[in-house]
């Protein structure tokens, strides 16, 4: 019997109603934004004073019980030029970001490709406040008026979810790539706090140890761009109140190398130990390298001379050095750094779990996180310096990348 015009448009209109909020594809998951309406009530507006977002895809069968929450990441602002720019973009207002996000990687729903949390509670929390989901304060000039309330957006986006199931969750997983994995530092142990006693917490940052460095001209340039945005946006207060008690300079709480020795909740580390976005912006800002020197060695490792090599290994050799205490600490605590020109890795499929992903001792990133979360080995894995690694794809981003 054949469907009359009428019949077929009826159809198509309760599909589209009562279609499932995420849409599936043979490749792409794709899942619906949720605007927190209550926000605004609490203080925990973006930018822009728009209200902030989150994107679950719920679990299900045994994983119904397990929640999975990544910060997205974005760069920062430390000024109020910058910041008001990000008001017109998806890095600091609702307004402008996709209703879709594509879950894939660590996200993913399929259990071949996400063996272990393929069906855990998964949220992505959406960026908009530009300081690493930490700032408390607010500009108005008059003229133009900047929210910085990203420890609010936080607080409101897990006031959420704590009623949807987040408080009864019996495991969990704070993660975060980029400026995301910073916030994981910044936002550990209290997740911890905030759920039951019984709950398996444990925190993983990608891409988001961030070096307390000298540049190639000696000078101390995200020390500086962070001290900015830390006095802008309000940042001081709610660094980690351990670390800030303990060192000379409390600003210095915002890198991880310092706040990751008051962190009492499991922690793992994912990050490249030439993370490229710390190669052009830590290393080798643009100010430091006004004749271009650096520019092809940016892009392509291989055109790197014996001297900027023997720079980039010495950056390494910080990064680990840095790491030392970490990873002598105990077996809670869990590393994979590789040799890899990349900067965030766990949210990729491509480089999360995939015939031809990073690995380190033949060990795929979603292996040694699985086995790190569920205690089934211990796991520090440390790559050999570049260009040992064969596995690596070596992704290099384009040049417009940059700290904003």
């Amino acid at each position: 019997m054949k469907m009359d015009v009428d019949q077929f448009v009826l159809c198509l209109f309760l599909l589209l109603v009562f279609a499932p909020w995420s849409i599936y594809s043979d490749e792409r998951l794709l899942v619906g934004m949720t605007i927190v309406q209550d926000a605004a009530a609490r203080g925990a507006v973006c930018l822009d004073g728009s209200l902030p977002a989150y994107h679950l895809h719920r679990g299900f069968g045994d994983g119904s019980n397990n929640w999975l929450l990544q910060f997205e990441g974005g760069g920062w602002c430390n000024d109020v030029s910058s910041c008001l720019e990000r008001t017109k973009t998806r890095r600091g207002s609702t307004h402008y970001m996709e209703k879709f996000k594509v879950f894939s990687g660590i996200l993913s729903n399929n259990a071949s490709l996400n063996p272990d949390f393929y069906n855990w509670n998964r949220v992505k929390l959406r960026y908009c406040d530009g300081a690493s989901f930490s700032g408390d304060g607010m500009f108005d000039n008059g003229t133009s008026v900047l929210h910085f309330r990203g420890q609010k957006i936080w607080e409101a986006i897990i006031y959420d979810l704590l009623p949807q199931g987040l408080s009864s969750a019996r495991m969990a997983l704070l993660s975060g790539c980029s400026a995301g994995g910073l916030a994981t530092f910044l936002h550990c142990d209290n997740l911890s706090n905030m759920l039951s006693k019984d709950a398996r917490v444990k925190c993983l940052s990608d891409a988001g140890f961030f070096l307390d460095v000298q540049d190639i001209s000696l000078n101390y340039t995200m020390r500086s761009f962070y001290n900015d945005l830390i006095a802008l946006q309000g940042v001081e207060k709610n660094l980690n109140p351990n670390c800030v008690r303990s060192i000379q300079n409390p600003k210095l709480c915002f890198f991880p190398q310092y706040a990751l020795n008051y962190i009492k909740t499991p922690y793992f580390i994912l990050n490249s130990a030439y993370d490229v976005f710390q190669f052009h912006h830590g290393l080798v800002p643009p100010s430091a390298d006004l004749r271009g020197h650096w520019y092809h060695c940016k892009f392509n490792p291989a055109a790197c001379d014996a001297t900027q090599i023997d720079v980039l290994q010495g950056f390494r050799r910080d990064m680990l050095s840095a790491l030392d205490s970490f990873q002598n600490n105990s077996s809670s605590v869990g590393m994979f750094i590789n040799s890899c020109f990349a900067h965030c890795q766990s949210e990729s499929q491509d480089t999360w779990l995939a015939v031809d992903s990073p690995r380190i001792h033949d060990k795929t990133i979603a292996e040694a996180v699985g086995d790190w979360y569920f205690d089934r080995k211990i796991t520090k894995e440390i790559d050999c310096p570049y260009p040992c690694d064969k596995t690596c794809q070596n992704i290099i981003p384009s040049p417009q990348v940059s700290l904003r």
